[in-house]
């Protein structure tokens, strides 16, 4: 039944509405013109669409354009039956050396072979999938028990009247291009080519262009910022994270990678381009981290004359243009929530509000009994789960109490109440029986709920609970209890510290980094209590994971000067940026958007190496060319290095 049914179609090929006389010439569009058809078919009252030789077929957004093809394998429908066509891709799938699934990167097509083309099938049959391949065709409709409903191109085939092989592929691939049979990671990322044919990572790379092709469209088309390219090696800069160097030819002197463009963005602004942009590479060796790259993107930005509301706004209104369609539209204005409040309420300086089970401060009444006061800085924070999420079995505890074990300085508890009251027989020896009875009355408890008490050091006790109240919740999803809202959640978390305790007793580390202006209402505790004192620095959160920072930045050269002696910073390697700022500098401040993070969240990845076209390892390696790698004698010669080993 399937080959009279494919009979017919070849000898009673039509378009959506018959066409019973012939033109000398009749354009359907795209220049395409009716010529009586000669072939097989043999049937007098049937016209394909051919191309007039004067012009070549494009799509409205020229992607055949300069190209062999005359369309994609994902762009054709039903409209497009009777069209005679030029494909190219990749041969995904054949059966029966008769029937073939050709896909490029904007789809796939099914193929369908004459059964008097013996060479093409022998050809077929022979062919290792992944074959590069041009066919030349006419597009016809399925039979309709022969539709798939499932895919774009489910109505339609290409009766195949043309086929070249580009570029036989190898036999016996790394893995094939199935979505149902994606091989482990480390094997995708060492064939990398490979993996980038999946439709997903298709998706994912296509997506990314989008969303920043529409943000330099508002940065300079609308708001009129200018895009500068800015050096990528540098000097080693003191404080912040590890930079990778660069030997040179000069002996004992070094390049550094830079780690991101900030003293270059603010010596623009001295130099008057006030409104800048760029899309820049950045660098830094920080070992094992799954959410950052040694080398990673981001959309870094600087205005003058500006303050901490502007560079917000200006923020909210580039994510709210840019922002991909299949998405809901973002809010106008973002919240905020200042950083002490943060950590209060959530125990993370980034804190995930997609849901509640907020940490609640009972520091107070732990402290009437002074045997559990362990610190100066004393903290004791609780969460409570009701009935229908408590689920604390052996495994979560014990998954807990590891956590808590990376927190020396804090007592950590947690169990499940029968009843309110339970918690007095539970925790009465531990607590004090008064202090667990005033718990009871403090703390919404209800029965059969679950409790997660944390006490010792306050900002310990606070970073733990964060933790704990995230693994716990991750815990729950897994389970399949729906507990965080879905979709998009941003939040600024402002009023940041502008330091941090250094590594040795008494000194003083940047919390953002040396350039970042304190609040001018903190300006008399910088001499007293440092530590006190906040900046006006910024984060930006989605969904619990920091996608963008910045701040207004310290425009004062002598004030800058303080900054520098107060965090034990060399003025002598630093004099470029107090000249900068001797100069003339208007005040100015900015912010740098991770790409590769904000792009994972937005199509919902595992990873950001899923966002990026040849990402490192977990370990910060490259497995597809096997970097980083030893170099010559002669090269450690010519660069003055000795390799030790």
């Amino acid at each position: 039944m399937y080959k009279v049914l494919r009979n017919i179609m070849r000898m009673k090929l039509t378009f959506s509405k018959k066409i019973t006389s012939l033109t000398p010439k009749y354009t359907l569009g795209h220049n395409f013109v009716l010529k009586r058809h000669t072939s097989s078919y043999k049937s007098d009252n049937v016209y394909l669409v051919d191309e007039d030789a004067s012009s070549g077929s494009e799509t409205s957004n020229n992607i055949n354009k300069y190209t062999q093809r005359t369309h994609t394998c994902g762009e054709l429908r039903i409209d497009n039956v009777g069209q005679r066509v030029v494909l190219c891709g990749w041969l995904e799938f054949q059966r029966m050396n008769k029937f073939a699934v050709l896909r490029d990167s904007y789809g796939a097509i099914q193929l369908l072979v004459p059964e008097e083309d013996t060479s093409t099938q022998k050809l077929l049959q022979n062919l290792p999938f992944e074959s590069i391949i041009q066919v030349k065709g006419t597009v016809l409709s399925r039979p309709d028990n022969m539709k798939n409903k499932k895919q774009p191109t489910g109505d339609i085939e290409v009766f195949i009247e043309g086929f070249t092989i580009l570029n036989r592929a190898k036999d016996n691939l790394p893995f094939n291009i199935r979505e149902y049979q994606i091989a482990r990671e480390a094997l995708r990322m060492q064939y990398r080519y490979l993996d980038l044919r999946f439709p997903l990572m298709q998706r994912n790379l296509r997506v990314r262009s989008e969303m920043l092709m529409k943000m330099r469209d508002f940065l300079v088309n609308h708001s009129g910022f200018v895009d500068v390219e800015t050096p990528t090696l540098f000097k080693a800069t003191p404080g912040g994270a590890q930079e990778f160097i660069v030997p040179t030819r000069f002996p004992g002197q070094f390049y550094s990678l830079v780690q991101s463009p900030q003293q270059f963005k603010q010596m623009l602004m001295a130099g008057a381009v006030d409104r800048y942009f760029q899309i820049a590479r950045c660098y830094r060796d920080e070992g094992a981290r799954p959410d950052r790259q040694p080398e990673f993107t981001q959309l870094d930005i600087e205005m003058s004359f500006t303050n901490l509301d502007n560079i917000l706004q200006l923020v909210e209104e580039l994510l709210g243009y840019s922002w991909p369609p299949f998405l809901d539209s973002l809010p106008k204005k973002f919240p905020r929530i200042g950083f002490r409040d943060a950590m209060e309420l959530y125990g993370s300086d980034q804190p995930d509000t997609r849901f509640g089970f907020k940490m609640e401060n009972c520091t107070q009444l732990l402290k009437l009994n002074e045997k559990l006061v362990n610190s100066d800085d004393f903290g004791a924070y609780c969460i409570v789960f009701s009935k229908e999420y408590a689920n604390l079995s052996k495994g979560v505890k014990e998954n807990l109490d590891k956590i808590s074990k990376q927190f020396p300085l804090v007592k950590f508890v947690q169990t499940k109440l029968a009843t309110p009251n339970d918690v007095v027989n539970k925790l009465g020896k531990l607590l004090s029986e008064n202090v667990a009875a005033k718990l009871v009355n403090q703390v919404k408890l209800s029965d059969e709920c679950v409790l997660l008490l944390g006490f010792g050091n306050k900002k310990q006790t606070q970073t733990l609970m964060g933790k704990i109240r995230l693994e716990y919740v991750d815990h729950l999803e897994k389970l399949g209890v729906s507990v965080r809202k879905t979709g998009m959640h941003l939040l600024w978390v402002v009023d940041m510290p502008l330091f941090e305790p250094g590594e040795t007793p008494g000194s003083l580390q940047s919390a953002h980094h040396p350039f970042t202006a304190p609040n001018s209402d903190d300006l008399p505790l910088l001499d007293t209590a440092p530590l006190q004192v906040r900046s006006l620095s910024f984060d930006l959160v989605l969904n619990g994971n920091e996608i963008g920072g910045g701040s207004v930045r310290i425009h004062d050269p002598n004030l800058q000067e303080k900054i520098f002696r107060m965090l034990n910073i060399d003025k002598n390697s630093m004099q470029h940026i107090i000249d900068m700022l001797s100069s003339g500098c208007p005040p100015h401040g900015g912010i740098a958007l991770g790409l590769d993070r904000l792009m994972s969240k937005i199509l919902n990845t595992p990873s950001i190496r899923d966002v990026i076209a040849f990402p490192k390892t977990f370990e910060g390696r490259d497995p597809l060319s096997g970097a980083p790698s030893t170099v010559s004698e002669a090269d450690l010669k010519l660069y003055h290095v000795k390799s030790v080993k």
